[in-house]
């Protein structure tokens, strides 16, 4: 399914906008668990207000599904009217969640104790793999950056898409309009979701069986099997070869 959605863009870029075959489709290149990868999800990134341990034993605490991950990057900060309207949704909703942010303190007083026993707020580095990965997270709301929109149908999580910039707009398009896998929710500053409607967004993306959910599931062993001696495998491995090739010494002509 994969494949398929993605070959009609690679076929385009190769035939009308580079006029040529040498073209390489490489992503996914890992896409293992951590536990199977030798990855340690407690060394990765940087320094984080709630210890990893702790965090993954409140996931294990909830069930299935139930918990709704919030992360809009390394680089993006909200406006204090977007945080707003988020924090607020987050708690009309009463959804469980965990919320990653940069500036702690647009983040209204009172609203962590507010939402004690129902979400967890991290200040800094989170470690996102592990998040998205644990049996507890079941939506992910999301800027759509590349690596997160990767790392999301990995995981099999509901995509809720809020877009701030650059190709998130494209990544977003492609997964709520093309593989069906994303809820729209926000697009940068222009569309804000009003609290109340977000909420209902936030209960609905994990409640039920969820057609989404169904279709990320599909998505996300494509992407592994594209990692496993698939298409990104062999790409990879072609472009490797035809770099060496492009490297090695040209035969001189001797004739006189």
């Amino acid at each position: 399914m994969l494949e398929n959605s993605e070959s009609i863009y690679i076929d385009h870029l190769k035939k009308e906008i580079m006029g040529h075959k040498r073209v390489w489709a490489v992503e996914p290149v890992m896409m293992m668990p951590l536990e199977d990868d030798g990855l340690d999800a407690t060394n990765r990134g940087g320094s984080s207000t709630v210890p990893f341990n702790e965090l993954m034993a409140w996931l294990d605490s909830r069930e299935e599904n139930s918990v709704i991950y919030v992360c809009f990057g390394s680089h993006q900060v909200l406006t204090p009217k977007q945080t707003d309207e988020l924090v607020t949704g987050l708690e009309e909703s009463g959804v469980h969640f965990v919320c990653c942010v940069r500036e702690y303190g647009l983040i209204p007083e009172g609203f962590e104790d507010r939402v004690a026993g129902k979400g967890i707020l991290i200040k800094g580095w989170a470690p996102q793999v592990a998040i998205l990965q644990h049996r507890a997270v079941g939506a992910f709301l999301t800027h759509c950056g590349w690596n997160s929109t990767l790392e999301g149908i990995t995981a099999e999580v509901v995509m809720l898409t809020w877009p701030m910039g650059a190709d998130q707009f494209t990544n977003t398009k492609l997964l709520v309009d093309q593989l069906g896998v994303g809820i729209r929710v926000g697009e940068s500053c222009q569309i804000k979701p009003e609290s109340s409607t977000l909420a209902r967004v936030l209960v609905e993306s994990i409640g039920g069986s969820r057609v989404e959910r169904a279709r990320v599931k599909m998505l996300s062993e494509a992407a592994l099997n594209a990692v496993k001696g698939g298409s990104s495998d062999k790409d990879l491995d072609s472009l490797v070869k035809a770099m060496i090739n492009e490297l090695k010494p040209k035969t001189r002509s001797n004739t006189i």
